[in-house]
């Protein structure tokens, strides 16, 4: 896997937060979800009342890729179609300790995209890969002050 994120990781816009930035350190990844994990130990910017990485509230980003990668199958000798091959699952989970009523404990917010890749679109296919997650990606930075609200205000 080519992640390595670099630290401190600039923040997306959202709302209410002033140029937002997370130090980061290199973290074991939980038994059962593998891969490179990172947890946010300090915080730039203006971030009023949010707390870094700790056992009670964790602060954490998770990337993995599927532990054995699956190639494109043989072609069926009289369709002449590949046989049906389960996709390659990449996935990033970001887990974040958060009150849900002053004076409580913390419980896990947890976000999630998963990129489920056709065996064989690696080789036949990487520019429109490449492209897929590029719109993704791009689109959910271009939003992310708008998702920030919509999962805080239930408006989409």
């Amino acid at each position: 896997m080519t992640i390595a994120l670099t630290s401190p990781v600039t923040g997306a816009a959202q709302t209410g937060l002033t140029s937002p930035t997370f130090t980061v350190t290199a973290d074991t990844a939980p038994p059962g979800n593998p891969g490179k994990q990172y947890a946010v130990t300090a915080l730039g910017g203006t971030q009023s009342g949010v707390v870094t990485h700790s056992v009670a509230a964790p602060f954490t980003t998770n990337f993995t890729r599927p532990a054995i990668l699956k190639t494109l199958g043989p072609l069926n000798p009289i369709t002449n179609v590949p046989r049906a091959t389960a996709p390659n699952k990449y996935s990033q989970i970001t887990r974040k300790g958060v009150l849900p009523l002053a004076g409580q404990p913390y419980q896990v917010m947890v976000a999630r995209t998963d990129t489920e890749v056709p065996a064989g679109a690696d080789v036949a296919d990487p520019t429109s890969v490449r492209s897929c997650l590029s719109f993704h990606n791009g689109a959910m930075a271009q939003q992310s002050a708008g998702y920030g609200d919509t999962c805080v205000n239930g408006i989409l």
